[in-house]
């Protein structure tokens, strides 16, 4: 499977995170901004930026002279047979804490082995996930998570993957011409988040974000009852704003 060339995603702003988290770690008493600056080559306000996202996350802790040191999620990432544990806690309270920034149900989709998965869901009674009538696999045309997995991959692997899933009518919205939706998954532009609008269920709305680290395929996605249609343009661009912690917790 290849990926389709001009790819975005957040992934540079984690590439640059991943930097300076190694040269902090090679500190051990704590480093100063400055010196930060001078070791990672990154300008005063992306290392200010970065830094406040690590500490946000608890990567990274301030000490009373202003340097830097690790925090205690990168102390239980290192802490041997705990790391897978301690990495899907920080991927669930990741989840968690962007569910409540948007508003909405959100979701983690992946692209493995010539299939569309979606491994992780943060929903509550009040934000409740999208009612899976169709298995997710089955209906990647017809969803946002599916249509922003598709978009990643080149020509070849989207051929392939129609040629595997018929693309079926669930709603009067969905689109199930094959040359229509390689059509729209070619020619999308890869910084504009991909929605689904009643395409999978009468009723609801969706939206995905890439979430691209070297050959994995992945997006972040959201869900909202049409009633709140209104707010998907706006949780659509904080989705997307706020993708670089959850991906930064899939590659630690």
């Amino acid at each position: 499977m290849a990926l389709r060339s001009g790819v975005t995603a957040p992934f540079h702003s984690v590439r640059y995170a991943l930097r300076l988290l190694e040269t902090i770690a090679e500190s051990s008493e704590g480093a100063l901004e400055a010196e930060l600056t001078r070791r990672t080559g990154l300008s005063p306000g992306r290392l200010g930026e970065l830094l406040r996202l690590l500490q946000q996350e608890g990567y990274v802790h301030r000490l009373r002279d202003g340097s830097w040191t690790s925090g205690e999620a990168m102390a239980l990432l290192n802490s041997g047979g705990d790391r897978r544990r301690a990495r899907e806690e920080k991927l669930r309270q990741s989840l968690d804490r962007l569910r409540r920034e948007v508003g909405a149900a959100v979701y983690i989709g992946r692209y493995t082995d010539g299939e569309m998965t979606v491994p992780h869901v943060s929903s509550t009674p009040e934000m409740p996930a999208v009612n899976q009538w169709v298995e997710f696999r089955s209906a990647a045309h017809a969803t946002a998570i599916g249509k922003c997995l598709l978009g990643q991959l080149d020509h070849d692997g989207r051929r392939d993957h129609f040629s595997r899933h018929r693309a079926a009518r669930l709603t009067s919205r969905t689109i199930t011409d094959r040359r229509a939706l390689l059509t729209t998954l070619e020619h999308h532009p890869a910084s504009m988040p991909m929605l689904d609008l009643q395409e999978y269920a009468v009723g609801t709305v969706c939206a995905a974000v890439p979430l691209t680290a070297g050959a994995s395929v992945g997006c972040l996605a959201l869900s909202l009852p049409l009633r709140q249609g209104y707010r998907l343009r706006e949780a659509a661009e904080t989705l997307n704003r706020e993708a670089a912690p959850t991906l930064l917790s899939l590659v630690l």
